[in-house]
């Protein structure tokens, strides 16, 4: 997701995603959709200039997680004044949701792993580099 990032934008991106997390749980959104979810904000990834904040999250079993997407866009100015109105920075991010596909990756690789002509292949590769180390 992120690479090479600052401390500074570290350091930004974990306060945000508190005091996001903080209004979600709290039920500061007003949309019922957001305060029935199980939503986690899995990162939130600051642009250089920490004028963008860029959160990401994921719903219990991706439960409805397009509906709740449209709604936590629909009131991300709530969140933007939040930001402001706790953290002290010279501008306050934009703030842009996005579904974390991380965990579907994992199983997805899991899946491959687990597939039987995937171990057949893997068992013959480790049997052909044994033999040449031998």
């Amino acid at each position: 997701m992120a690479e090479n990032l600052s401390n500074r934008q570290l350091r930004v991106g974990q306060e945000v995603r508190k005091v996001i997390a903080n209004a979600i749980e709290n039920g500061e959104a007003r949309s019922p959709e957001i305060a029935e979810a199980f939503i986690t904000i899995t990162n939130v990834i600051m642009s250089p200039d920490l004028k963008y904040a860029t959160v990401y999250l994921t719903t219990l079993n991706g439960k409805n997680i397009g509906i709740i997407l449209e709604q936590l866009t629909a009131e991300k100015w709530v969140f933007k004044k939040l930001v402001a109105d706790k953290l002290r920075l010279r501008f306050t991010p934009e703030i842009n949701f996005r579904v974390d596909d991380t965990f579907d990756e994992a199983e997805k690789i899991n899946r491959l792993f687990n597939d039987p002509k995937v171990k057949a292949d893997l068992e013959k590769t480790i049997e052909e580099n044994e033999e040449v180390v031998s």
